[in-house]
């Protein structure tokens, strides 16, 4: 016996050598498709779970295996991959495009080798390396299919417009949706105010029908799925990071000087058969600049605006965890300082335009048991702002009418400037120094919770999960304004060229300053998910399911501002043998803006792709990484509407009326308003797609997409095709129709030559669409029809020139806007009919909302840790209107001039003049829309260039640092473009863009 016990223990012993002397000490490094090293990348042995380890700042990792187990790597932007275990060399693990996963939301765990979905992405590294305040502001150019254009304005008021795949429908519905860790935020682009940079992992653009299936009505024209960052397993890292700007205004218009005005009033006059304003004497008083009191010259935008302002941002986070929590957190904190000049002119306040602004973020993970995960997710933020005076005084509308010549900044006595003509609300110094200022706060709470369940207890496969998130944000103003007097003294009399009498002029009063407050605006909502789901594998067979429940509530402080948006799912995406896939996907939605009984409505799609990578025919093909075909269908109900209750029978007040009073006045009455729009339907997307993704040559990523979309049973105004005889104002139908189609394209070529690194980038979208179906009423002529044509399509005159004579005029078509005169706009007679009317407007350039070719370009490289990276961003077939007062239509209504008007005006020595004669009165021919005050706003941007220096391992680590990174950094630094004066993304309002010069550091712990 004692014999057989012993040989079994020799041969438990041997078996135990045996397993030993199987098991292998496995290195290797975690690289991402661009050659950077991953760090906190999660390294396991497939089926044990306990084996776990994670890469160190370089991306390496040990750990122990056989030589016939897989690794799975999971990153913390959750790219997944798993590879054979190769013992005895160092393994080099490229975590490249067919690896990432593909950020549907709701929990959906997808690579690009087998989604069907078009999604394109965009990752940290080059999102927060444009010094910017808010995320908004960083997506200009770096993604497919996203159109971004920037908004100028105050710094807490620059949220970008967005668009995917362009102008889709009628009536201005083409915003699009915008969630964070895919959870709807709220509904007014709010959120990429307050989300920073520094706390996003990538974004996400969903712009196809299997993309989109899962959000209802509202992801009807695309979706951007912004992802923020995540722990790390058993790793622990601190980050700091500040950057420095120095920012200046571009290309600030130059209006006319004091002079230069007046002579264009006396001119100006004369063209209008009146006596000139100005005499001589004073003419030369301008010139001279002998009297500034009496005759000034003062260049406003000098004397408002200084040449710098300033921002600071600075992060910190701690990132990392062990096997059971995960955690990030951050804290942000941002301060701008604006351009007004001599703002602390007053004691005791400042009334610069200032901007601070305090973020907090903590993201959670937490394995409460080995199958029930928690995810909580809170973001915080408080921000303060400022402005001299307030908004309604209208600053920069003062900076553009207000003439050089109309008063002094302050009178002799100290008054601030002002007269009868242009009282002292327009001068733009009292304004930024004598009107006080107004102070905004805003607090914002952003929390989620997610409980995630495993049920293979019950069958394999099963797990649950809820989902809760609220919103709560708030904005308060505070009322710091006071007025003032103001005043002027004028000359009434000249005696030897020398004035020789005076009048003076005051108004206005010397108030203390306010202290008034309110809440200016609130928003809540809250957001609820449940989900049941079931994946198995089955041989060659992939499966996963899920039945899902979703609801919204936004409220906003407001009357009918509270909406519930309520969703049920189903969704299946079947794969086979890692080659043949399926989405399929059945949503049935509901809105308390339909009409009731109208409310539900159901939305399928389905997305097929094919994986040629895996198919035996493709394994000889060596320069091929990666290539998948995809297409995809679907119909998506949205609640875009006409109007809230719309299907009500309406009355409205009226001022006619029975004369039903004692003294037979008007008692008012009532009246009905616009008729029930009853038995419609929803508006609807029938979407189609084909596209392709591909890696080649190991370095060069490809994504193309082609698109259709037919948006029908738009709601639009049938009043086109009633007669008015009816009597009443008309309803709306479901009626409307409009086609759209185009094409994208992202490229990204990264490769390693040793210590050289390179990278080029680029993307490019085409879109067209066309209205097929708006129940326009009818028109005299087929080129006045809007419908066929783009929507937002300009229309307008054609003008061939500008009127030479009265000879010219009497013997051209007669211009039914009034009397015209030589150096008016002449208008070509498009139906020759003998006079110019609406019948003879045609259709002009694009459209001034979205352009229909969007793109952006990168070049990038790093040796040694030494790089420069450069963006572009531009965008064609895109028309602007340049009708700016002051700048573009000058001297009416007091209004003054700019230099480029005054140098490119209509006189009878230069009749091919850029623009019309001048003018002091508001001549109705002229400013007609018309093809003189539209140009084209194509435009190329130099977005960011960076110029950096990383600091070898070898020299860091010294003083405990992982990572450290210094910077140079120019953001908007030039821009090649057709309009003359300001830059064209400031012809909306006229608010200068800015470009800065960064300075930074970030290191690591």
């Amino acid at each position: 016996m004692k014999k057989k016990i012993l040989a079994l223990t020799m041969l438990a012993y041997m078996g135990v050598q045996v397993m030993a002397q199987e098991e292998n000490n496995i290195t290797g490094m975690i690289l991402d498709r661009a050659g950077n090293p991953v760090s906190g990348a999660a390294v396991s042995i497939v089926g044990q779970p306990g084996s776990l380890v994670s890469t160190d700042a370089t991306g390496k990792f040990e750990i122990s295996a056989a030589k016939d187990d897989k690794l799975q790597i999971l990153t913390p932007y959750d790219a997944t991959k798993t590879v054979d275990v190769e013992p005895g060399k160092t393994m080099i693990i490229v975590m490249d495009l067919s690896s990432e996963k593909v950020n549907y939301g709701f929990g959906l765990n997808q690579t690009f080798a087998e989604s069907t979905g078009a999604v394109s992405t965009v990752y940290s590294n080059k999102i927060d390396n444009r010094s910017s305040y808010t995320l908004g502001n960083s997506m200009y150019g770096n993604v497919a299919g996203l159109t971004t254009l920037q908004k100028t304005g105050v710094m807490w008021e620059q949220i970008p417009s967005m668009f995917i795949r362009g102008q889709k429908t009628l009536n201005g519905n083409n915003g699009i949706l915008i969630v964070v860790d895919g959870l709807e935020r709220d509904n007014a682009y709010n959120v990429l105010r307050y989300l920073n940079p520094e706390e996003v992992e990538s974004v996400s653009v969903l712009r196809d029908a299997a993309a989109i299936a899962l959000y209802g009505y509202k992801g009807v024209n695309g979706v951007l799925n912004i992802v923020t960052k995540r722990g790390k397993y058993k790793s622990r890292e601190i980050s700091f990071s500040y950057d420095h700007g120095f920012t200046y205004q571009n290309r600030l218009p130059e209006m006319a000087d004091a002079y230069t005005y007046a002579r264009a009033m006396n001119e100006a006059l004369a063209n209008d058969g009146r006596s000139p304003r100005y005499t001589r004497d004073e003419l030369n008083a301008f010139k001279s600049g002998k009297y500034p009191y009496y005759y000034p010259n003062v260049n406003w935008w000098d004397e408002v605006y200084r040449d710098r302002g300033k921002s600071d941002i600075a992060t910190l986070t701690f990132r990392g965890g062990a096997s059971k929590i995960r955690y990030f957190t951050m804290l942000n904190l941002q301060n701008g300082r604006g351009f007004i000049n001599n703002a602390n002119s007053n004691e005791g306040f400042s009334t610069q335009e200032k901007y601070s602004k305090a973020n907090l973020r903590s993201n959670l993970d937490i394995d409460l048991t080995p199958k029930t995960k928690l995810q909580v997710n809170i973001m915080g933020t408080l921000n303060e702002f400022s402005r001299p005076g307030l908004g309604s005084d209208d600053l920069i509308g003062k900076l553009y009418t207000t003439p050089a010549a109309a008063f002094p900044i302050r009178t002799e006595s100290g008054l601030w400037g002002g007269n009868t003509t242009w009282t002292g609300w327009a001068n733009p110094v009292a304004l930024t120094q004598g009107r006080g200022y107004s102070k905004g706060h805003t607090l914002g709470l952003w929390a989620d919770m997610t409980l995630r369940q495993d049920l293979s207890s019950i069958t394999e496969g099963l797990g649950a999960s809820f989902r809760m998130g609220y919103d709560n944000v708030a904005s308060y103003w505070e009322d710091h304004t006071m007025e003032y007097r103001y005043g002027s003294t004028s000359v009434t009399g000249w005696e030897n060229g020398e004035p020789s009498s005076f009048a003076d002029y005051e108004a206005g009063k010397d108030t203390e300053m306010a202290g008034g407050s309110k809440l200016d605006w609130q928003y809540r909502s809250f957001n609820f998910m449940a989900n049941v789901d079931w994946t198995r594998q089955f041989g060659d067979h992939k499966i996963y399911t899920t039945l899902m429940y979703t609801y919204k509530y936004d409220n906003n402080v407001n009357i009918n501002s509270t909406l519930y948006h309520c969703n049920w799912s189903w969704y299946t995406h079947y794969g086979f043998n890692n080659r043949y896939f399926l989405d399929f996907a059945l949503v049935a939605s509901a809105s308390n803006l339909l009409e009731t009984g109208n409310q539900w409505h159901v939305s399928p799609t389905v997305g097929l792709a094919w994986n040629l990578t895996n198919e035996d025919f493709m394994k000889d093909v060596s320069w091929l990484n990666f290539l998948k075909l995809r297409g995809s269908f679907g119909i998506i109900n949205t609640d875009n509407i006409p109007y809230n209750g719309y299907w009500n029978t309406t009355m409205n007040g009226s001022g006619g009326g029975y004369p039903i009073q004692d003294d037979f006045g008007n008692g008012g009455a009532w009246q009905e308003g616009q008729l029930p729009s009853l038995g419609g339907t929803t508006e609807k997307g029938y979407k189609y797609n084909v596209g392709i993704d591909a890696t080649l040559f190991n370095g060069l990523t490809l994504m193309v997409d082609g698109f259709y979309e037919r948006r029908q049973d738009i709601w639009v105004y049938t009043g086109g095709n009633v007669s008015s005889i009816l009597g009443a104002t008309s309803s709306y139908a479901n009626a409307g129709i409009v086609d759209s189609k185009g094409v994208e394209v992202g490229v990204d070529y990264t490769k390693r030559f040793g210590d050289f690194r390179l990278n080029l980038g680029g993307n490019f979208s085409f879109t067209k669409n066309i209205i097929k179906e708006q129940l326009e009423e009818p028109k005299a002529y087929d080129y006045l029809y809007s419908t066929g044509k783009p929507v937002g399509q300009i229309f307008g005159y054609q003008a061939v020139g500008y009127f030479i004579d009265q000879a010219d005029i009497d013997n051209s078509p007669e211009q039914q806007f009034g009397a015209v005169s030589p150096g008016d706009v002449k208008y070509k007679d498009q139906n020759g009919d003998g006079v110019i009317n609406e019948f003879d407007q045609v259709a002009l350039g694009y459209n001034s909302s979205v352009p229909e070719i969007y793109y952006g370009f990168s070049i990038g490289a790093e040796w040694k840790g030494i790089g420069f990276s450069v963006d572009f961003q531009g965008l064609g077939n895109y028309t602007s209107w340049t009708t700016l007062s002051g700048l573009y239509r000058p001297l009416t209504n007091g209004n003054t001039i700019s230099n480029y008007y005054y140098a490119n005006r209509w006189t009878p020595e230069t009749p091919n003049a850029r623009y019309p004669r001048l003018s002091t009165e508001t001549v109705q021919n002229n400013n007609q829309n018309s093809s003189v005050w539209l140009e084209n706003g194509a435009f190329l941007k130099l977005r960011n260039c960076e110029v950096y220096y990383k600091l070898p391992h070898s020299l860091i680590s010294k003083w405990h640092l992982n990572t450290a990174k210094v910077y140079v950094r120019g953001v908007d630094l030039f821009c090649w473009d057709h309009i003359n004066e300001i830059d064209p993304e400031s012809l909306s309002n006229g608010i200068p863009t800015t470009r800065s010069i960064n300075v930074g550091l970030s290191i690591g712990f």
